[in-house]
């Protein structure tokens, strides 16, 4: 191709990396809103930590034994030659962070974020190279207390969101590092009696990471991972201990779960508690939150020894199973409520300063202004089609008698003439009733 015919031709977005056009950006802010609103009911602050970090700090908090770390992170050379990956997952950002500006020094953190990670995996529905994540992290507290919050927090998003009974939460308990060590050998010996029947990712794990095989997804495998030992029969007494009280927690709330033996998570830095809120409602992409304790990575990363608990949940999975399930309120679709309409040139400008004066006296008002000329009918079709409810005309008879014209677009009503000083108060009534 000749550098002229490159020129010319059309980029598009790269692969799995997608656009939030207008018409579904006001579903984003619905649920962003929603999530913002509930972590402050439950005093976690925000954090907001760069795309781009080192390499490193993804290879030694992941595991460099990780399909992650292995296959489907973002990695490249800077022009000064240091490795940096995009990053692929909050946790490990959030903790580089609370640690480079002393926010673990002797301190409770509840920190929580939001924003694009990056892996290069196969693009599917509800699972994308770049995709959206809000994250939630407590550090400094180690029962099985600060465990429940975060779920029951969770939890609390579900119900306001609809969700509740189409998520299943799945728990399970990963032991201490010394429980899980005991564990390892006798999973390997199990393993080994039945290595002709591992695929060759799981052989592959066996002298590495040989938990993460109990996570295969291989139907070849499943009934040889059913049979096979199970962590929570080889739990020390503490974590044992820890795991029970969080299930009696989670109990008096009203929480129902199912203990998931085979539920390990993907990422190295986990212990005791995991994890997830599954749904059936989108096939096969059924984890829509997931998350558990990490007492070990604060000091795996070079800082002093800290007990912490997060989760992480998909934005781009939540808003698909939201359309799914048609739980997409009115409120969340962005429609207009207004379109002012000056019926030629002359009344622009008193058409302009009407709707400030609205949006003032009606903050929530979602108002659009007529611009572009053109003739009456073309101006009544770009109402029409604006989808908005109603539209205020002004022509020269309403701006002699300080009125305006109320026209229904949607509904077989009378329009009437209103004075501009009563507007405010019959549209905050007309918008009254169209949310009930």
């Amino acid at each position: 191709m000749s550098t002229s015919e490159s020129s010319k031709k059309k980029i598009q977005a790269i692969r799995g990396m997608n656009d939030l056009l207008p018409g579904h950006s006001p579903l984003w802010q619905y649920f962003e809103g929603k999530v913002q609103a509930l972590l402050a009911r439950y005093s976690y602050a925000e954090i907001r930590t760069p795309i781009v970090e080192q390499t490193a700090l993804f290879k030694r908090s992941i595991g460099e034994v990780t399909d992650i770390v292995e296959k489907e992170m973002y990695t490249f050379e800077d022009r000064n030659g240091d490795s940096l990956t995009l990053r692929p997952e909050g946790t490990a950002s959030c903790v580089r962070a609370a640690m480079e500006h002393g926010l673990l020094h002797n301190q409770t953190q509840r920190l929580w974020y939001q924003g694009p990670m990056f892996r290069h995996e196969r693009p599917q529905k509800g699972r994308y190279r770049q995709f959206h994540q809000v994250g939630v992290e407590a550090f400094g507290l180690e029962g099985p207390d600060i465990d429940a919050e975060v779920i029951l927090l969770s939890a609390r998003l579900w119900r306001e969101l609809g969700l509740m009974e189409h998520v299943t939460l799945e728990l399970n308990s990963l032991g201490s590092s010394q429980a899980r060590a005991a564990y390892r050998d006798t999973l390997v010996a199990y393993f080994e009696r039945h290595h002709d029947q591992l695929d060759e990712d799981s052989r592959r794990r066996l002298a590495s990471n040989p938990l993460r095989i109990l996570d295969s997804k291989n139907p070849d495998m499943a009934t040889m991972l059913t049979d096979a030992p199970q962590l929570i029969d080889h739990l020390d007494d503490e974590s044992r201990a820890h795991f029970e009280t969080l299930c009696a927690i989670l109990d008096a709330a009203g929480i129902a779960y199912v203990i998931n033996p085979r539920l390990v998570r993907g990422l190295d830095y986990y212990g005791r508690t995991v994890f997830e809120w599954t749904t059936t409602a989108l096939g096969s992409q059924g984890t829509v939150c997931a998350g558990g304790r990490y007492d070990g990575l604060v000091e795996q990363l070079g800082g002093k020894p800290t007990p912490a608990v997060g989760f992480a949940m998909g934005i781009e999975r939540l808003i698909l199973l939201l359309e799914t399930l048609e739980l997409v309120p009115e409120d969340a679709r962005g429609e207009l409520d207004l379109y002012l309409l000056p019926m030629d040139d002359a009344a622009t400008a008193a058409a302009l300063l009407l709707g400030e004066r609205l949006r003032s006296e009606l903050p929530g008002l979602r108002a659009q202004l007529h611009c572009g000329g053109g003739s009456f009918k073309s101006r009544i079709k770009k109402a029409d089609k604006s989808g908005a409810r109603l539209a205020l005309l002004l022509g020269e008879d309403e701006l002699a008698q300080g009125t305006a014209t109320l026209k229904f677009l949607r509904e077989e009503r009378e329009q009437q003439s209103l004075a501009q000083d009563a507007l405010a108060e019959t549209l905050t009534g007309l918008l009254a009733e169209q949310d009930t």
